[in-house]
């Protein structure tokens, strides 16, 4: 784990000895100062960390006084009291400014673990909350381990931070949306983003599993646990252990499944067919849906404890139709998957496809550049090689352009804006209703263009 951790103390023996018990629980990024003062000096430089350790008795500048130092210089550091004294009074002045927790010499290994997870569990329930009152576009980290999802748009990119922070942690997390959003794409995204990623990624369609071998697929099995099962057979679970299990589809999952399936989450221990002995499951779960979970509750079609127990972090992805400025990278993209990206596409086909609303979202739009580039044979992508269902839309507005015909995708779509914004009289707010783009959007695009 990279989590970012100080300890400081002026006892350097408890430092080494602190710093052995972070290592042995698995964190690698840890730091260590036995001079408060220095301490002080970094934050106020404004070096970053996650966690802060800090002992209550030192030279110069003692725990609380280095607790308000870095409360006041970054806030976002969850701060941990370590001291030899037990006393509810020095307890309750720490929390007052601003500590996480407050942990009595000599600490264990696990209450060290146990607290620090906590508060980091709490960093990210924080970073997620300031996500949807800070203006300016969050960064990712990882950013490897989300590029298979290509976007701009702005909501989408404060969902991609939002799952990040997810990542960081073992939360069971709940993909929302219709068909075709790119629940599974996501799904990976976090895992590959997680301390998990060199462990396996396990994607299940719940809705084909048979009620008669749901245990057999999940838990597995023992040699001659079927009859004529000359081998034995390993679970999902036991194939996943220390990586993530993808639940795809899980509201179509009947009742009598979901129970043997809240079994395992609950108590983290699965037995195999054919065996007696219990194994312990170390996964983290992923659960997507298009179903609305709600309704389904409401009728008595979904658990209500599974639900809570899978919904940790819960993440939403819009249908296309509502960012509709993905489609032209989205179109590059997959033309690119077909090696026909050089053959640029038509203003009129562009047109059709700005303003469809692809009831199957990403995957429809992919289906249909991939049918396009084969017909086209070469050419630039016309209006009349789309699918019928998409040439009988009757555009919001329509180009005559034919100047522009092979041109590169990103020139099509500048001129496509551009175009629009003329016809609607330099109107930004009314041009970027028509394109199906956010106004920021529009007006960040202007300005590459050179337009006011």
């Amino acid at each position: 784990m990279d989590h970012t951790i100080i300890i400081v103390d002026d006892d350097r023996d408890f430092l080494e000895i602190l710093k052995g018990k972070l290592l042995s629980s698995g964190f690698r990024n840890v730091r260590t100062e036995y001079d408060p003062v220095k301490t002080a000096a970094l934050f106020e430089k404004g070096e970053l960390f996650e966690i802060a350790l800090i002992d209550m008795t030192m030279p110069h500048m003692d725990g609380l006084e280095l607790l308000e130092v870095i409360k006041n210089t970054s806030p976002l550091t969850e701060c941990i009291m370590v001291t030899a004294v037990n006393e509810a009074r020095v307890a309750v002045d720490c929390l007052k400014k601003g500590a996480y927790d407050y942990l009595v010499k000599p600490v264990s290994a696990d209450d060290l673990s146990l607290a620090i997870h906590r508060a980091l569990e709490r960093k990210r329930f924080l970073d997620i909350l300031d996500l949807g009152k800070s203006s300016q576009l969050p960064e990712l980290e990882n950013k490897a381990a989300f590029k298979a999802i290509v976007t701009t748009s702005r909501k989408v990119l404060r969902l991609l931070k939002e799952a990040e922070l997810h990542a960081a942690s073992d939360v069971p997390v709940l993909i929302t949306g219709e068909s075709g959003t790119g629940k599974e794409l996501l799904a990976k995204a976090i895992h590959d983003a997680s301390p998990r990623s060199e462990f396996p990624f396990t994607p299940i369609n719940m809705a084909s599993i048979s009620h008669t071998l749901f245990e057999a697929e999940f838990f597995g099995h023992t040699k001659g646990a079927f009859t004529g099962a000359a081998h034995g057979r390993v679970g999902y679970l036991e194939h996943t252990h220390r990586g993530t299990l993808f639940l795809d589809e899980i509201g179509d999952l009947s009742i009598e499944l979901q129970g043997k399936l809240m079994r395992v989450l609950q108590e983290g221990e699965y037995i195999r067919l054919g065996s007696s002995r219990r194994q312990n499951a170390d996964i983290r779960f992923i659960a997507a849906t298009n179903e609305d979970l709600d309704r389904l509750m409401a009728k008595k079609m979904f658990r209500k404890d599974l639900y809570y127990r899978i919904r940790g972090g819960r993440l939403h992805l819009m249908p296309l139709r509502e960012r509709r400025e993905d489609i032209p990278l989205l179109t590059s993209q997959f033309m690119a998957e077909c090696r026909a990206g050089d053959c640029g596409i038509e203003e009129d086909a562009l047109t059709l496809m700005m303003n469809y609303d692809y009831p199957g979202n990403i995957r429809e739009l992919r289906s249909a550049i991939q049918s396009a580039v084969n017909l086209a044979q070469g050419r630039p992508i016309s209006a009349d090689i789309l699918p019928r269902h998409m040439r009988k839309l009757k555009p919001t507005l329509k180009f005559d352009n034919p100047s522009s015909s092979g041109q590169p995708l990103s020139e099509v779509e500048k001129r496509h804006i551009l175009m629009v914004y003329d016809q609607t009289g330099k109107n930004k707010s009314e041009s970027a209703r028509i394109l199906g783009i956010g106004l920021n959007t529009l007006r960040r695009k202007l300005r590459a263009y050179g337009v006011d």
